[in-house]
Parts: C-alpha cells; structure tokens; sequence
C-alpha cells in the first residue's frame, strides 16, 4: 500500500507541475491584437469571440473602425479625404482610420465588403487593394484578411447585388456569388479568408440543421407576444419592437449565428479546434452548440487545404 501511496503522489505532484506550467504558459502569452474594418456584421462576428479566446486560454485586444452598412468603398473614401485634409475624413466617431490604426501594433487587420454588396465583384475595386496598399503602409508587418460575410436567411424579402442593379434570387445564389467574389479579391490580393458565409450556408443547407419558414403562423394577423417557429435560424428573423409591432430582420446574426462566426474566427486567429470549445452563446440548445462548433472546424479544415 505503501508503494502504490508513493506513486499516486508522483503522479499528482507531476500533474499539479503540468498543469501549473500550462497556466504559467498561457498567462506569460502576448495578446492578439486584432483590427478590424467593418461594419455591423463585423460586429456581429466578433460578438462572442472574447469569450470563447478567453475560455481557450487566449488573450485578445479588438481595435474597431466600423460604421453600420459601410462597404469598401466608403472606408476607402474616408482614407483618401483625410490624406488630402487630415482635418476631414474622420468617419469613425471623429477619428480616422489611419488614427485609429496607428495605435499600438496590430497583429491581424480583417476588411470586408458590405454584404448587399459582397457578390457584386465589380463593388470590390479599387477600393479592397487601395485598403490593403494603406494597411500595408501603417501596419507593414500586420496579417491582413478578407472577412467572408454571409448570406441572408432563406425567407428574406431580398437578397445582396450579383451584377449591378440585378440581384440574387435565394440565399444559395448570394451565397456562391459571394463566395465567388471574396475569393477572386483575396487570390488577387494574396490574402486568406475568414470562412464564415460558408459555415452559415452548411448550417442553412443542412437538411437536419437548417432553419425552415414556419408556414403555420398568420404573419398577416400576428398577436404579440407570439412569434413563428425559427429553430436553427442563424439570422434575427421575426421580433417584436418595441411598439409591439412585428419586425424583419434577415440579414444580420442572431446569438447562434454570431456564436458560429465566433468559432470560425477563434479557429483561424488562433489555430485551434472549435470543436474543443466548451463556452456557450447564451440560449443555444446544447445539441445545435455542438453542430455549430462541428461546421466551425468542418468549414476551417477545407479551406487551409
């Protein structure tokens, strides 16, 4: 007894070593700081993602130039304004991109088309490379991303441009467009991507997984507080405002789409598996989490083949 006593001491006391030495490691880690240019859906995007860093032992510092609904195009004329004057151009809350850029030193720099606008390949340039000469020229040693939007939810009233003034007709054909068109950008510019408009398609295309209309609910004579069915959405879908009346949104992230988007960039900042993820959005049932997390890593698999 003796003998097998002195053992489980040393193998505890080794554990208790291990286990210190690991915590050790992971508070003597530099944080990540990440940049990003955007709007709501980088947002969305990164709504979960301190949390789910912090739960895998990683330390994150998030700077933000973000105005609702900007596309390319305006980042990039807000840039070239403020070039010309440093005194205009100052778009984010009185402050210029090259202000906010050149605080500090940022490791990853994200950029991203607006999503209406994402499957339109003509609405990237010049304005994509011009951002990327400009990050290159304060950040030269920051990794610069394309962020890959999403498409809207399957029963959305319209969905984003594909060519000029013609636009999708589905989600599927956002989807691909869009696909199409972050991928042809990022391949000229010789930049990775973020995949997160393909794991919301693998959820949206799944035939378990994916959200499907509720068909039974009267949307024409709806009573509050009532709302459709919208298991799996990844999207807002139905609410009730705040004059009780029944609003739409398909476009921007509920809690599980953003937790999803969350996964996706915690496994491409940070080269871990999403499926080891223990931290949960608020709200999401534990079987569709552990899906979420499945197409996370599914989807981050594929693309750094």
């Amino acid at each position: 007894m003796a003998g097998i006593s002195s053992r489980l001491i040393i193998v505890l006391s080794f554990l208790i070593l291990e286990g210190t030495a690991s915590a050790q490691k992971k508070s003597k880690q530099q944080p990540l700081r990440l940049f990003l240019i955007g709007n709501s859906f980088s947002q969305n995007a990164s709504k979960y993602l301190p949390e789910i860093s912090k739960q895998g032992g990683h330390q994150l510092i998030i700077g933000r130039a973000e105005i609702g609904g900007c596309p390319l195009q305006r980042h990039w004329d807000s840039v070239a304004v403020n070039l010309a004057d440093s005194s205009r151009g100052r778009a984010y809350n009185g402050r210029s991109l090259k202000q906010l850029l050149s605080e500090g030193t940022w490791d990853v720099v994200t950029i991203q088309q607006a999503s209406v606008f994402s499957g339109d390949l003509a609405t990237y340039s010049p304005y994509a490379r011009n951002l990327y000469n400009f990050i290159r020229q304060v950040q030269p040693n920051a990794k610069i991303v394309f962020h890959q939007t999403w498409p809207y939810r399957a029963d959305a009233k319209m969905f984003g441009r594909i060519n000029g003034n013609v636009f999708a007709k589905d989600q599927k054909e956002m989807w691909i467009y869009s696909r199409s068109s972050y991928h042809s950008m990022a391949d000229s510019l010789g930049i990775q991507l973020i995949p997160v408009g393909d794991a919301f398609w693998k959820v949206a295309s799944d035939a378990k997984w994916g959200y499907k209309k509720d068909t039974t609910f009267d949307h024409k004579n709806p009573v509050y507080p009532h709302l459709p069915t919208q298991d799996h959405a990844l999207n807002i879908g139905y609410f009730w405002d705040k004059d009780r009346k029944l609003a739409f949104d398909a476009n921007h992230a509920n809690d599980a789409g953003c937790y999803l988007a969350g996964l996706v960039w915690y496994g491409f900042l940070f080269k871990e598996n999403p499926r080891k993820v223990s931290f949960v959005a608020p709200g999401i049932p534990e079987d569709f989490a552990v899906e979420l997390r499945k197409v996370a890593a599914g989807v981050l698999k594929k693309n750094t083949k």
